[in-house]
């Protein structure tokens, strides 16, 4: 229920906050978790959320999606930031959690943002309740949990991931907040499809900066002599402090595969052409580095491994270091993807293996190499013959399978 004070300034809060789905029929997005039958779904609406991890980019509704969680579970709700958040604060939190759950058979349901930047110490602190039960952890993060937070929170946990909003999807939340009453339906808005298209393509799958990027426009836009306030690309693209898309999804595409077809056909300047054109039509750069990271493999592969260490690197760095600066290293990536021999062994092996995985998945491993049995002592333990020895590996279905085609060295 809302205090006083929160209902007396609600009016004062971003458009994004005063958007916030309050069910979960109105968040937009993450079919592949939310879409009916799926299991996070499912969890929800049976109020049996386990303890889990939503990691994904910023503005996907990972925050938003915990709150619906703690409203619907009836359940008492506390909300900390990892950043802000000391030891003595979150046993504070366990200790009345504790006190509720044994006194009211109430559970709480603790958010935690930013969680992959707790200390051992902050999450070893939450152990205990978590095995008991009286906490339902839910972290919030934008990192991949695997490897950025502890491995006793992480293994307690289910794990789901949030993607980027598509464009149709962001469309629908503006156009909402357009009509709506708590969004902006009181300042006479006139937009067009344009207009509405770009803030959902610009804003690289965020919401949040989307609906941020709509609220500027209809606050700083002058209203004309019908009283209207008329938001067009070109406002949006000032509001967004991007370039207003140039192409649409057809030519954007088209761009996009004449990028690809550059890096596989070596052309570094034809590369770099069509990857800075697309950046400057506001796409984000981190699409042409994680595009890098695929050519990488596909079509560089075993020829010129480090092509692979460079596309990472690439991506790290526009995600840590930022533009400008981070198209130094997406153009040093595409060089050296450009300039590496082509080898696409790695692409011809991957589709081979799923291929029989898919249509032998009952054949019978040799029983040599089964775990622990009478059979697995015939094993032969290649260094023990100099690092290789001939035996089968394969089921007898695929003993003569070959995936990978080692190269003669000239």
């Amino acid at each position: 229920m809302n205090n006083l004070f929160e209902d007396l300034h609600n009016d004062k809060k971003p458009l994004a906050e005063k958007m916030r789905p309050k069910t979960l029929d109105d968040v937009v997005g993450q079919k592949h978790i939310l879409g009916k039958g799926k299991l996070l779904r499912r969890l929800i609406e049976a109020k049996r959320v386990p303890s889990c991890i939503f990691y994904g980019p910023p503005g996907t509704g990972k925050t938003t999606l915990a709150r619906i969680i703690a409203d619907t579970s009836n359940s008492n709700f506390v909300k900390l930031n990892a950043i802000s958040t000391g030891v003595a604060e979150v046993k504070e939190v366990m200790e009345k959690a504790k006190n509720d759950f044994e006194l009211y058979g109430k559970k709480t349901y603790l958010l935690l943002d930013e969680c992959h930047r707790w200390t051992k110490a902050q999450s070893d602190s939450l152990l205990a309740s978590l095995e008991n039960g009286y906490i339902i952890f839910v972290g919030c993060t934008t990192e991949n949990p695997s490897y950025s937070m502890t491995r006793a929170i992480v293994s307690r946990c289910s794990v789901f991931e949030f993607k980027p909003l598509d464009a149709n999807d962001i469309v629908t939340v503006l156009k909402r907040a357009l009509t709506c009453e708590e969004g902006l339906k009181d300042y006479n808005i006139k937009t067009d499809d344009e207009a509405l298209k770009y803030f959902a393509t610009a804003c690289g799958g965020d919401v949040r900066s989307a609906l941020n990027g709509l609220e500027i426009a209809a606050i700083t836009t002058p209203v004309n002599k019908k009283g209207e306030i008329i938001i067009t690309k070109d406002v949006a693209s000032e509001c967004l402090q991007r370039k207003a898309l140039s192409l649409n999804d057809d030519v954007y595409y088209h761009i996009l595969s004449a990028y690809c077809k550059s890096l596989r056909g070596s052309d570094a300047t034809a590369a770099l052409y069509y990857a800075n054109r697309l950046i400057e039509a506001g796409v984000e750069p981190q699409v042409l580095a994680r595009r890098l990271i695929a050519h990488s493999s596909e079509d560089v592969g075993l020829s010129a491994p480090n092509a692979l260490v460079q596309a990472c690197c690439a991506l790290y760095a526009l995600d840590h270091l930022g533009m400008p600066e981070g198209n130094l290293a997406l153009t040093q990536a595409i060089i050296y993807v450009c300039e590496s021999p082509k080898d696409n062994r790695v692409v011809i092996a991957k589709d081979m293996a799923i291929d029989d995985a898919k249509n032998h998945s009952d054949d019978r491993i040799p029983d040599y190499l089964k775990n622990h049995t009478e059979a697995s002592k015939k094993y032969k333990y290649p260094h023990d013959y100099g690092g290789y020895v001939e035996q089968q590996y394969l089921p007898d279905s695929l003993k003569d399978r070959c995936y990978f085609k080692r190269r003669e060295k000239k």
